[in-house]
């Protein structure tokens, strides 16, 4: 009986010396932090934010529970990204997310060992990002939105829309990476659709509100937007222009047309950051940038505001509705 006794009361002792040395460990257990840079603003890229946070949630990740986000906004000031990417840098966050070309080329200036990953970029082999797509080498992997064929696609939604089209004045802002390239391919299908583009540059509020001002005076026969930090920014005003002064508008996303809009064709924006997660959570349980293939997006909506079109006094072609894969009534 007294073995017995003293068997037990060594086990208890045991047990509540473990207690607190598994208690530890679980304190200790080191909790990922993801840097997000964001070139806007919480309220401009809430969208994109509520769907990054929805592809983690999906693979287990609660912020503030298992996972921490630091996140760093440039509100529209470019100049501002490098002191944030340092900012995140000098935190040794775990990965670094963006979609701002710009914060890429950043913080790949300023850590080689911190996983980086695109949220959508225009070119990244192009800009030295990545070496390819297929092996990206160094530490950055993602996503791009880049996608030869869509410029042309764009003109030609347009001409169905305006069917004497002949001339299209196309808002960008040449300085932005990767917009040289866009900006080439876009004068490739112009001529093969025989259409003239009128170049309006801008890359600051300042220079956009001269040239908003020039386009509204002038009130081209259609507006073509590229897809940029800058313009995504102003798009709310982009798109408050095009309407007042009646002239159609194609955009690269959807998020200008929820904005007020007319149309857009390209992939779905915030799909880009919900799926961007899935790099997250692959670097995260060890998996290499390097190794992990930089994705292009293989499907492309169609959405078509029929409330901007009425108040334009534009009719959209029945079959052209018929192809979107959203029509905001």
């Amino acid at each position: 009986m007294r073995l017995i006794v003293a068997r037990f009361a060594a086990a208890v002792a045991l047990l509540l010396l473990a207690a607190p040395l598994e208690g530890e460990a679980q304190q200790t257990t080191k909790i990922p932090r993801i840097g997000y840079v964001g070139a806007g603003s919480p309220a401009t890229a809430a969208h994109q934010v509520r769907a990054f946070l929805l592809g983690l949630r999906e693979l287990g990740y609660l912020e503030g529970q298992n996972v921490v986000i630091e996140y760093r906004w440039a509100e529209g000031k470019l100049d501002r990204l490098p002191a944030l990417v340092a900012d995140l840098v000098r935190l040794r966050v775990d990965v670094i997310v963006s979609s701002a070309t710009a914060a890429i080329r950043t913080a790949k200036e300023q850590t080689s060992t911190i996983p980086i990953v695109m949220a959508g970029v225009t070119d990244p082999v192009g800009l030295g990002l990545v070496a390819s797509l297929s092996r990206p080498g160094g530490n950055i992997t993602g996503l791009t939105h880049l996608a030869p064929e869509l410029s042309r696609k764009r003109l030609e939604l347009l001409k169905e829309v305006v069917p004497r089209l002949s001339r299209v004045t196309v808002l960008w802002d040449p300085h932005h990476p990767g917009a040289q390239v866009a900006f080439k391919e876009t004068q490739v299908a112009a001529q093969a659709l025989q259409v003239t583009l009128v170049s309006m540059e801008a890359q600051n509020r300042e220079e956009l509100e001269r040239v908003l001002l020039t386009i509204g005076r002038e009130r081209p026969q259609a507006l073509f937007v590229f897809a940029d930090t800058f313009t995504f920014f102003h798009r709310g005003l982009i798109t408050e222009v095009a309407t007042k002064h009646r002239f159609p508008a194609m955009y690269p996303f959807s998020d200008w047309v929820d904005a007020g809009g007319l149309m857009s064709f390209g992939a779905n924006f915030a799909g880009l950051f919900q799926h961007a997660a899935t790099y997250v959570d692959k670097i995260l349980k060890g998996a290499k940038p390097a190794e992990l293939p930089v994705e292009q997006p293989t499907k492309f909506e169609l959405v078509i505001s029929i409330k901007t079109a009425k108040a334009l006094g534009l009719t959209i072609p029945r079959l052209t509705l018929l192809r979107a894969d959203r029509v905001i009534e």
